[in-house]
């Protein structure tokens, strides 16, 4: 009996030796986080949207991070596209088990104003250098003085052509800058003398996850969608039926894929885009997509200017994307230090390119620089272009998610003609007004 319970003691002591071993602590003093790793290893969730040459980059900077620090774990957390990326995270963050970094786009405020992302001005200098990262960028990441998004980097929207399939049918290349007059007529030109199936265009005034043409129509229009300061949305519901009447024109014209075949394309990216698939000879991207387009065809492709940019300067650099950081994190400092990595090392520059835009950060763009590919320097060669017919981006329209997924709702609705354009204009008119109102 007494070998039985002088085991027993030993036993105990030894587990208790265990279990202080694995009980240290992480740096905002909350326990190490486990689910996979070794005691003590701090596990971090990245969640992002994009497409699987963006997700095989992601894990090639995460596994060069975790050389570098050992004692952290990064997991991603990937969605094919915007819409069922912010579908997922905020029911993540709803039921209070959400990423430690999300990717967000324009609609980052939101989340400021729900207290969701964290203030990051307190690591500004330490843990996270700003230094190198272009002050615009620090602008336009941040709410009120405080930075809640720090950029991935700066894109353009653009137009997206196949120069292959446009040369091989022997016509002309379409111009990089020209006005809305012009584009219809290079358009119409085309259309007669494409393969059977093949379209001039993308139906792009509403995509299933994004309202950046309708939000690009609206700046060369004069009425830019939404004004913060008096919150209140400068468009018409006059406004909105000449958007719909002119796609009308396009789609009734074969400028562009009837509705039903439209519909099938989220053109969201790669994947799902209807370039890709032979279907168009002209999309809408934005201007840190081209890689990986380029990449997932054989033929050449090419960028241009949305009709109209340089009269008004309609376009804007905007934020391709930022990188936040959930407020709830039990394990912010690690957080700040991995985005610290993906923003400002060489390292993640030669790794990650321009996929997520031109960056910020002079330290990002010399390891990105150095093995710039032909399809970086086009890109380079359109921001040239693009660059001076940019004014800053007008201000997002509370609850965007929301604004997107109604938007393409009563834009479909009108492309299937169960509604006339004037119906159409007079609804996306109440939905601007109810959101502006949020």
């Amino acid at each position: 009996m007494k070998k039985i319970v002088l085991g027993l003691v030993v036993l105990m002591m030894s587990a208790a030796v265990i279990f202080a071993a694995g009980g240290g602590q992480q740096s905002g003093g909350s326990p190490a986080a486990s689910g996979g790793g070794d005691a003590g290893t701090i596990i971090l969730r990245w969640a992002f949207w994009g497409s699987e040459a963006r997700v095989k980059a992601s894990q090639a900077a995460i596994d060069a991070f975790q050389a570098a620090n050992p004692g952290i774990k990064v997991n991603i957390e990937v969605s094919g596209g915007t819409g069922d990326h912010f579908n997922k995270v905020d029911t993540q963050l709803a039921g209070g088990a959400g990423p430690d970094i999300i990717q967000m786009g324009g609609n980052f405020p939101d989340y400021v104003a729900k207290n969701v992302i964290l203030n990051l001005n307190p690591y500004k200098g330490g843990l996270l250098n700003v230094s190198t990262i272009d002050a615009g960028a620090i602008e336009a990441g941040s709410v009120r003085g405080n930075l809640y998004g720090v950029s991935t980097g700066a894109t353009i929207p653009a137009l997206i052509y196949n120069k292959t399939l446009l040369e091989k049918a022997g016509l002309p290349l379409p111009k990089v800058t020209q006005t809305w007059e012009e584009f219809r007529a290079y358009l119409a030109s085309i259309k007669p003398r494409l393969p059977t199936g093949v379209y001039p265009l993308t139906d792009f005034g509403s995509t299933s996850s994004g309202s950046t043409g309708f939000g690009y129509w609206l700046r060369w229009n004069g009425t830019p969608i939404y004004d913060d300061v008096t919150g209140t949305t400068k468009a018409t519901a006059a406004d909105a039926k000449k958007f719909l009447d002119l796609f009308k024109d396009y789609r009734d014209n074969g400028f562009v894929p009837p509705a039903d075949i439209s519909a099938g394309y989220a053109e969201t990216n790669v994947d799902s885009s209807s370039l890709i698939a032979g279907k168009v000879a002209i999309s809408f991207i934005v201007s840190n997509q081209f890689a990986n387009y380029q990449a997932a065809i054989q033929d050449e492709l090419g960028l241009i200017e949305l009709p109209g940019a340089a009269a008004t300067k309609a376009l804007w650099p905007q934020l391709s994307q930022v990188y936040t950081i959930n407020a709830a994190s039990k394990n912010i400092e690690a957080a700040v230090k991995f985005i610290n990595f993906l923003v400002n090392s060489p390292e993640a520059g030669k790794i990650i390119g321009n996929d997520r835009g031109i960056s910020s950060s002079s330290s990002f763009r010399q390891g990105a620089s150095s093995v710039a590919t032909a399809a970086d320097q086009k890109v380079f060669a359109y921001h040239d272009v693009a660059g001076p017919h940019t004014s800053p981006e007008t201000p997002h329209l509370p609850n965007d998610t929301e604004l997107n997924s109604t938007l393409n709702l009563i834009y479909q609705q009108v492309a299937f003609g169960q509604i006339n354009t004037t119906q159409g204009g007079q609804q996306i008119y109440e939905l601007l007004v109810r959101l502006s109102r949020k």
